[in-house]
């Protein structure tokens, strides 16, 4: 289990009030498949994804991108538990999905990035992102942990 200070708890929360998932989702989710093409492979029935420009108008990855930031709201929402929360999450992305658990962490990574460019050095401090890494670090070990 992890413990969260006060500090993390309230920069965690405040930045997740702050964040439209509608934006955040799609601009992430895209950016992992450009970035990562590798990880295109997962989503093979997503249609036309032959460039940066067709992954960012693509419908089926906006929409995926708003599903994916749903899930980090349950994370949000479970502080406390975060395991629990991914559990079946966990077990779908390993036993029936077959996603390389490495991509979680790229995932984050992409989120983390679109996070920062939204908000900028006046939201996204070294305390803030410093808190937001570590709740993704959870968030992607709690996505990874059926594949132990």
């Amino acid at each position: 289990m992890v413990e969260w200070t006060a500090a993390e708890r309230s920069a965690i929360l405040g930045l997740w009030g702050k964040i439209n998932v509608d934006e955040i989702g799609p601009q992430a989710i895209a950016r992992l498949l450009i970035v990562f093409p590798w990880t295109q492979r997962h989503f093979t029935s997503f249609g036309n994804m032959s460039s940066a420009a067709a992954i960012q108008g693509n419908p089926k990855v906006a929409h995926h991108g708003k599903i994916v930031m749903g899930g980090l709201e349950r994370a949000v929402k479970n502080l406390d538990n975060v395991k629990a929360a991914y559990a079946s999450l966990s077990v779908m992305h390993s036993e029936k999905l077959h996603v390389d658990p490495d991509n979680f962490r790229l995932l984050a990574e992409c989120i983390t990035v679109c996070v920062a460019m939204k908000f900028g050095p006046s939201v996204f401090t070294a305390d803030v992102q410093e808190a937001w890494q570590k709740f993704l670090c959870v968030v992607v070990s709690a996505l990874g942990r059926q594949y132990h």
